[in-house]
């Protein structure tokens, strides 16, 4: 049975990595046609295609009474997205970011973060809390396409929306067919997109059960599998295309759809089975003192990142990476309620998160400087 699981992974795997890379053709080819940019793709139908797995595992886990897996499913995802997907691809090629995902998407992302725990702190979500995350989604969805079609008409706008457009074109010169070519129409862009869509799907179905299986044959609970196994393996997909994006140049997209997947989880994949379920999602007390926190403070970590110098660096992405590291064995060591985790704990309570938060505010407060130094001598120069 486990020589099978190990079979259903690498196929998964192989399923992923394809779909990942028709999914980021079809979707830089379609920004292009329709005039809007790769950022406004990747926070809507890159974020939600790539979150059709979570959707699907959480779906069925509230059907099967499995609440714990569904919450940990979506918190552990989101940790997922910004710790370990953002930081390995940061480690990759520094990501540029957009002043309008600073200014909106991200604020948002860590405001949605901050209303699940609030909202989860009776140990239930309900219907109405559902509702209202839900609703939030469904305006930033609307919002940011209408603004993005209408920056896209606006004259200038393009230097802004796509800051690196430069290395756009240095790295992913294969997704600029010919102008004579079908590859650039309507058609064959939905097609590349449905074709990516469904491969990552049934990809990370087939290597979710496999790697559930494994799991849970060990004994570990169903909270944790959702945190650590699902939660890796149903962010797969915002994984391969974020590192597909990446690696053809499409930098817009490898961000906006980390941010769009984490505000898409949220709303979507927990509220709309919170919506339909009759007495609500329970919540677990550990999501609550735990997990949901250490979500939020991912999602707020990002925005002193990106604000400073606009781009995640790679030193920073080897933080962000470090920390998911650090996160999942303290997971695993409580889960098998190993030895090592009272010295784990106090190793990372007193030394590596302290130092973590020292090191991010003195680079914040170093980019700062920077940025304060090249704009005094332009308000002083002579006119």
């Amino acid at each position: 049975m486990e020589l099978l699981d190990a079979g259903r992974i690498i196929i998964g795997l192989v399923l992923l990595i394809l779909g990942g890379e028709f999914l980021v053709r079809g979707a830089s080819a379609l920004a292009r046609r329709v005039g809007i940019s790769a950022l406004v793709v990747g926070l809507t139908v890159v974020s939600a295609a790539t979150s059709a797995p979570e959707l699907a595992i959480t779906v069925g886990a509230v059907l099967r009474d499995e609440p714990g897996l569904a919450v940990g499913n979506v918190v552990g995802s989101n940790i997922v997205n910004i710790l370990f997907i953002l930081g390995l691809s940061a480690l990759i090629l520094p990501l540029a970011v957009t002043r309008g995902l600073v200014r909106f998407d991200v604020p948002l992302m860590v405001g949605m973060s901050a209303g699940l725990l609030l909202l989860s702190l009776d140990g239930v979500m309900g219907a109405v809390d559902g509702l209202v995350l839900f609703s939030v989604v469904v305006a930033h969805t609307v919002w940011t396409i209408t603004a993005g079609r209408r920056s896209a008409r606006t004259p200038g706008s393009a230097a802004e929306s796509a800051p690196d457009s430069s290395a756009a074109g240095a790295g992913g010169g294969d997704v600029k067919p010919p102008a004579t070519s079908t590859a650039t129409s309507t058609a064959w862009s939905l097609l590349f997109i449905a074709a990516g869509i469904g491969l990552l799907v049934g990809g990370a179905t087939v290597l979710v059960e496999g790697a559930v299986n494994i799991a849970t044959s060990l004994g570990v609970s169903s909270l944790v599998v959702g945190l650590t196994v699902v939660a890796v393996g149903t962010s797969l997909p915002e994984l391969v295309t974020s590192i597909t994006a990446v690696r053809r140049g499409e930098r817009d997209i490898a961000v906006g759809n980390i941010v769009g997947s984490n505000i898409f989880n949220i709303g979507v994949v927990l509220g709309l089975p919170a919506m339909i379920s009759g007495g609500g999602i329970p919540v677990a007390g550990s999501a609550v003192a735990l997990d949901i926190p250490v979500m939020l403070a991912a999602a707020a970590a990002l925005l002193p990142v990106i604000f400073t110098g606009f781009v995640v660096a790679r030193w920073e992405g080897a933080v962000f990476f470090g920390l998911y590291l650090a996160y999942t064995g303290y997971l695993v060591l409580a889960a098998t309620e190993h030895d090592a985790l009272g010295g784990f704990t106090a190793v990372m309570v007193w030394f590596v998160l302290p130092l973590v938060a020292v090191t991010l505010i003195a680079f914040t407060s170093y980019e700062i400087g920077l940025r304060n130094g090249r704009r005094q001598p332009a308000r002083t120069a002579p006119s």
